[in-house]
């Protein structure tokens, strides 16, 4: 046998087991889905309920967003052609649901040349819910 070949043999189950072993100290941090915060330190990843998720008052709303609201509930019309267009949810930050469930609408940021980052989204069920950040966190909005 070749000696290099012999060589890479025998460093390689001693480094498969180093590989293991750091995985196992770490919690398999590398191999599990990174978590969410939903903007609040220690909240639960991937909310099962939308009770998990943090509440906004409607009051506490910008402006913006309460007229995103208002045009949502009369129906429109919209200032943008993605507006009630399906949200996949690929974050995984809302709950689960299945496909078509959930609908987004343009929450208008002033001196913003595009869309912004602020988004209303909806559930079929009537629950509304309020981003700032492009879909990194969510708030459920109390009416």
């Amino acid at each position: 046998m070749p000696k290099d070949i012999h060589l890479k043999s025998r460093y390689t189950l001693p480094l498969i087991l180093l590989i293991l072993a750091s995985l196992a100290l770490t919690g398999c941090s590398l191999l599990a889905p990174r978590a969410r915060s939903a903007g609040v330190p220690g909240a639960a990843a991937y909310p099962r309920e939308a009770r998990d998720l943090p509440a906004m008052p409607y009051n506490d709303l910008p402006r913006e967003a309460k007229q995103t609201l208002k045009m949502i509930d009369e129906g429109g019309p919209f200032p943008y052609d993605q507006d009630g267009q399906t949200f996949e949810n690929r974050e995984g930050i809302l709950p689960d649901r299945p496909g078509g469930y959930y609908h987004e609408y343009t929450v208008e940021t002033p001196g913003s040349d595009d869309r912004g980052a602020r988004r209303i989204v909806t559930g079929d069920d009537g629950e509304r819910y309020y981003t700032d950040d492009h879909y990194d966190s969510f708030y459920r909005v109390i009416r």
